[in-house]
C-alpha cells in the first residue's frame, strides 16, 4: 500500500507543483487556506462527481474561482460546503492542527479512561443515560470507583440529553451523577466520580487468552483499535495463541470502531497464513485517481507475511473464526470480517455493525498533498473520503452493515465481566464452537436504544484509512 501511495504522489507531485508553487510566496489567509482544501477536494474526494462546484468546469476564470474561494468565512466553511450530503458522507473530517490529527490516527488522544455507551431513556426521544463499556489500563479512571457496567445519567448534576450531551462530556474534567439499574429503571443513587482528562495512548490489544474445552483450546482476543503503533503487541498476541496451539479464535471487535487498513490486512494474516499474497481487500477511488494509476495492483491489498516494521507475522492459519460485533463495530473491523468471507468460515455474533465501507487519507497543504514541504503558515490538513473498499468478491454493499450470523445483543442488565464466561457475548460465542452450531440466546429483559458512544464523540471516531 505505502508503495502505491508513493507512487500516486510521485505522479501528482509534476501535476501540482505549478498549481500550487504561487500559493507559498503570499502571507497564507483563510484564502489561500480554502484553495489548498478546494484543489485537495477536486483531486481526491470519492464522491467528486456528486459535488458541483468541485467540478473542472465549474468556473470560467480565475477571477470567478478566486471569488468563490475567498467567499467562504474559514477552512471549515467551505470544506463543509463542498462535501456531499451528510446521509451520504457522514466521515470526511478537516483539522485545523495537523498535529491532533496525526495523534488521533495513532490512537492518542485526551481520555480520562471511561470507554462508554450513550442510550435512550425507555419512552423518551430526548433523555440519556450512559453505561460505561471498559476502563483503559493506567487511566485517570483506572483508580476511581468506576468499572465496567457503571450507569450515570448526569455530568456536573446535569442530566444527559440529545441537546447537551456534546459539550457536557467533551470538557476535559467532569464529575458523572451515577445511578443504579433498577428492574429496568435508571434510577439516580447519589454517588458521583469525579475525572479528568490527559493525553492517553490506548494499547488496542485488552485481553488475550485461551479457553480449554475438552480436546479444544480456544483463543480469546478483544481487540479495541487498528492502531498501527500497536501491530508488534498484536503480533505478540497472536505469537501467544500460536504457543498455547489453540484450534479455535474468538475475535471480539464490539467495541472497535476502524483504524488502519494496513493493519486490519495484517490481523487478517494473522488469523489465516495459508493466503500469503491473495487478495484480501479492493479499493475503489474516484474516476481521477484511477486514471492516473497504470497498474491495478497498486489498488490491491494482499495477505502479507511481515508487519509494517519487516517482522514476520505469527500465522493461525485457521479456517474458521468467530467474531463478536455491535453496532459500534465499524470501518476497519467490518474491513476483517467483510475481507476474510470468501477465503474462511466468519460466525459473526452480536449485532449488526455500523455499516462504514470508505476510508480516508490525510492530505496536508503542499505541492504534493503529503507532509514533505509542507506550508509552514499554518497546520490545516484534512482527511477526506477517498475510496470504497470491496472484498475479493466485489462484495462492498453493508452500509446498513455486516448482519450477524448469531443475534445477542449486550444487556445492560447482565453484562458480566470482559473475558469471562460470565459475558454473554462470549459464552454464546464459547458455547456455539463447543456445541457444534447450537446455542442459547440470551434476550435483554427491556431493549434501550443506542445513541452515541465515546469513539464517536471524537471527530474522527469512526476512522478507516490508509497510511
Amino acid at each position: 500500500m505505502k508503495r502505491m501511495m508513493v507512487i500516486l504522489f510521485a505522479i501528482l507531485f509534476a501535476q501540482s507543483i505549478v498549481k500550487c508553487a504561487d500559493d507559498y510566496d503570499d502571507t497564507v489567509s483563510y484564502g489561500s487556506v480554502n484553495n489548498f482544501v478546494w484543489k485537495g477536494l477536486n483531486l481526491y474526494y470519492y464522491w467528486l462527481s456528486d459535488s458541483p462546484d468541485l467540478a473542472d468546469d465549474r468556473f470560467s476564470t480565475n477571477g470567478d474561482y478566486d471569488n468563490f474561494i475567498n467567499s467562504f468565512s474559514s477552512p471549515e466553511a467551505i470544506f463543509n460546503h463542498l462535501l456531499v450530503d451528510p446521509g451520504i458522507d457522514r466521515y470526511s473530517v478537516i483539522f485545523s492542527d495537523y498535529t491532533e490529527l496525526e495523534q488521533v490516527l495513532s490512537g492518542t488522544q485526551k481520555s480520562n479512561g471511561v470507554d462508554f455507551e450513550l442510550r435512550f431513556k425507555q419512552g423518551s426521544t430526548t433523555e440519556l443515560f450512559g453505561w460505561v463499556r471498559y476502563i483503559q489500563p493506567n487511566s485517570d479512571a483506572s483508580t476511581k470507583a468506576i468499572n465496567r457496567g457503571t450507569i450515570f445519567y448526569a455530568v456536573n448534576g446535569v442530566s444527559l440529553n440529545t441537546s447537551n450531551y456534546i459539550n457536557l462530556l467533551n470538557q476535559d474534567n467532569y464529575t458523572l451523577n451515577l445511578a443504579e439499574f433498577d428492574n429496568g429503571s435508571i434510577t439516580p443513587n447519589g454517588n458521583a466520580v469525579s475525572l479528568t482528562k490527559t493525553d492517553y495512548s490506548e494499547n488496542p490489544v485488552y485481553i488475550r487468552k485461551v479457553f480449554e474445552e475438552g480436546t479444544k483450546k480456544i483463543g480469546y482476543l478483544m481487540y479495541n483499535g487498528f492502531f498501527g503503533n500497536f501491530e508488534t503487541e498484536l503480533n505478540n498476541a497472536f505469537g501467544f495463541f500460536q504457543s498455547e496451539g489453540i484450534t479455535h479464535l474468538i475475535l471480539d471487535l464490539r467495541y472497535n470502531s476502524g483504524g488502519s487498513v494496513n493493519t486490519a490486512t495484517r490481523l487478517a494474516s494473522m488469523i489465516t497464513g495459508q493466503f500469503n499474497n491473495q487478495v484480501f481487500a479492493k479499493q475503489q477511488w474516484n474516476y481521477k485517481i484511477e486514471n492516473l494509476i497504470n497498474n491495478p495492483e497498486q489498488l490491491l491489498n494482499r495477505f502479507t507475511n511481515s508487519l509494517g516494521n519487516g517482522n514476520g507475522i505469527n500465522h493461525l492459519n485457521l479456517d474458521k473464526v468467530y467474531i463478536l460485533t455491535t453496532k459500534r463495530s465499524a470501518s476497519a473491523s467490518e474491513l476483517v470480517i467483510n475481507g476474510l468471507t470468501p477465503y474462511i468460515d466468519v460466525v459473526q455474533i452480536g449485532d449488526a455493525t455500523a455499516g462504514k465501507n470508505v476510508g480516508s487519507i490525510t492530505l496536508y497543504d503542499s505541492p504534493t498533498f503529503r507532509k514533505q514541504n509542507v506550508n509552514p503558515n499554518h497546520k490545516y490538513a484534512m482527511q477526506p473520503i477517498v475510496l470504497k473498499i470491496a472484498n475479493n468478491d466485489n462484495f462492498s454493499d453493508y452500509t446498513n452493515g455486516l448482519a450477524p450470523d448469531v443475534n445477542q445483543l449486550e444487556d445492560i442488565g447482565n453484562l458480566g465481566i470482559l473475558g469471562e464466561e460470565s459475558d454473554p457475548l462470549l459464552n454464546t460465542a464459547l458455547n456455539y464452537i463447543n456445541v457444534n452450531g447450537r446455542f442459547q440466546q440470551s434476550v435483554p429483559e427491556k431493549v434501550f436504544h443506542y445513541f452515541e458512544d465515546s469513539k464517536s464523540l471524537r471527530l474522527f471516531g469512526d476512522a478507516m484509512y490508509l497510511e
